[in-house]
């Protein structure tokens, strides 16, 4: 499922083609995705123009001039695509199958942006103006958000006995990790995935702050990591998966400098874990 990163990767590539533009027509194809989308989404889109497209956690958010926004997730599949003239040529990947087209906008330059989502477990829906949405009311700070730092990461994980790496995927703790770049922030502080949460210090916790913003970082400069959906809004891959330092290489050197370790696979909460017991405790 796409994180943070990629997410973010997939609002960049739409941002320069969306924001400012009026939808001049919707064409929606279904009814639903992982849930009934909005009976009046076609009416509401048709003629709105977007005024700023933002991401919060892992949604998209497309603020609409008429009020509100449109929100999309991506789901386990989706893949978001912007074609149009003088746009060069999109990155078509075999896989990806016109049946699986179930959302096209077409913008008043003519650029036509496509929701592909071929598992249907995304979402597309409308938050209406002045109400906060269920899929975000609960969400904690951004990564890269002032308010997400040491004091406050100390203050939530305080006398907690859960694994930092649980603690983590939690959303209400910080909005948009996933597996992937807790995996790969834990591995460049140092710490074991299965540690208690609560009995990390926080000196520790500051600079798992500043490696958590680092990954996130360099995963988004990448493209994000294609591991197996994930595409830019180019169709092209992203790249960070051959940066990965833990994440998938179960049984291979520790890249660490100086390190003799060798990379371990554990299951968390139904999750894989991947660490370098050697350097990470």
């Amino acid at each position: 499922m796409p994180e943070l990163p990629e997410v973010e990767t997939v609002r960049r590539g739409l941002e320069p083609h969306l924001t400012g533009r009026r939808i001049a027509r919707v064409d929606q194809r279904r009814p639903d995705l992982r849930w009934p989308m909005p009976p009046d989404l076609v009416q509401v889109l048709t003629g709105a123009q977007v005024t700023a497209l933002r991401r919060r956690s892992k949604y998209l958010l497309a603020d609409l001039d008429r009020g509100g926004s449109l929100l999309v997730h991506l789901g386990m599949s989706g893949r978001i695509r912007i074609e149009g003239a003088g746009l060069g040529q999109f990155h078509h990947d075999a896989t990806i199958l016109p049946q699986h087209d179930h959302l096209v906008l077409t913008t008043d330059a003519g650029t036509t942006i496509t929701l592909n989502d071929a598992r249907r477990f995304g979402a597309v829906d409308l938050v209406r103006e002045g109400e906060t949405h269920p899929l975000l009311a609960a969400l904690g700070p951004e990564p890269f958000a002032a308010e997400f730092d040491a004091d406050r990461l100390a203050d939530a994980l305080s006398g907690r006995r859960a694994p930092i790496k649980s603690m983590l995927l939690d959303q209400r703790l910080v909005a948009g990790l996933g597996n992937i770049y807790v995996c790969e922030a834990l591995f460049r502080a140092g710490i074991h995935p299965a540690r208690a949460a609560g009995r990390i210090g926080r000196a520790r916790l500051a600079a798992l702050v500043g490696h958590i913003r680092d990954v996130l970082a360099d995963a988004i400069e990448a493209g994000g990591s294609s591991l197996r959906d994930h595409r830019q809004t180019s169709g092209e891959l992203g790249y960070f998966q051959h940066a990965f330092r833990v994440y998938g290489r179960e049984g291979q050197p520790c890249l660490r400098p100086g390190c003799a370790g060798s990379i371990r696979r554990i299951v968390q909460s139904g999750r894989s874990s991947w660490y370098c017991p050697a350097c990470q405790h």
